[in-house]
């Protein structure tokens, strides 16, 4: 079965949704988790579970008004995030709005990010001014199903994965691959408006070895070492955007972070202005 991933593009049986969030209290992440890998500057919001009450703008719900219950929630939740970001960021926005690729259409002078697996729902903003793309992702870590890390990942890519599978088993690395692909995709997205395969972008991960890693932007502590490993680990990725896809304008290496904890890994991008 095909599932669609960022933007239309897809994946055989990758497991994006349709399972019920997990049932957690009726609060905000206690322990919020976007906010380890993201600069201070960008602005995150995030939810374990799927709250009562939110009302979308009437946009909003009338592109989901036909959808299932599970994609219903996980919209509705999802623009939520992305609602709380942008009113923290002070830009407030009457609604959040998809393109054709279904990309989100920002207010001026923001970028950002949407995200939803089952359990975990997130938005980041962050002003134009100082981040020219942000792209985020959650996906279950759990393994990929058959098939799906041989459609998306380079031969490189594919024997990389199997070595740290066997040296740091704790991380699900072949979802964590996935999920830095989709990062990619929805940094690169927003400023080229062109396609950009799995298979044009070569991923390697860069494990926390520190008992503190930092933040470059913020010098805060991200979650990594010691207890950030008990839970799953951390680090940094490289992508290095191979000339099959690289056009004019874009940078041919992003550097991205990701967190792996609580049953998700998490990944994020964030690409300053040039100069």
């Amino acid at each position: 079965m095909n599932t669609a991933t960022s933007y239309g593009r897809t994946a055989p049986g990758v497991p994006r949704a349709g399972a019920a969030p997990s049932a957690v209290p009726p609060a905000p992440s206690a322990a919020p988790l976007l906010a380890r890998i993201v600069p201070g500057d960008v602005v995150c919001r995030e939810f374990t579970y799927d709250p009562d009450g939110v009302v979308l703008h009437p946009d909003e719900a009338a592109l989901v008004a036909r959808s299932v219950e599970t994609r219903r929630r996980e919209f509705t939740t999802g623009r939520h995030c992305a609602h709380l970001a942008l009113d923290a960021l002070g830009h407030p926005a009457p609604a959040v709005l998809p393109d054709a690729k279904g990309s989100p259409g920002w207010p001026a002078g923001v970028v950002g990010s949407i995200t939803h697996c089952s359990g975990y729902r997130a938005a980041a903003v962050a002003p134009a001014a100082r981040v020219r793309s942000v792209g985020i992702d959650a996906t279950p870590g759990a393994p990929l199903p058959d098939g799906v890390l041989e459609a998306v990942a380079l031969p490189a890519e594919r024997r990389r994965v199997a070595e740290l599978l066997a040296r740091w088993p704790r991380v699900r690395w072949d979802s964590a691959l996935f999920s830095a692909k989709e990062s990619i995709y929805k940094t690169w997205y927003p400023l080229m408006r062109a396609p950009l395969e799995f298979e044009d972008a070569d991923v390697v991960f860069h494990r926390a070895d520190t008992d503190a890693d930092t933040d470059a932007d913020t010098g805060a502590d991200t979650g990594t070492g010691a207890d950030a490993d008990a839970a799953g680990g951390s680090g940094t990725f490289t992508a290095r955007i191979l000339p099959s896809g690289h056009r004019p304008g874009f940078p041919r290496e992003l550097r991205g972070r990701w967190l792996a904890r609580g049953g998700l890994v998490l990944t994020a991008i964030t690409l300053r202005p040039e100069g």
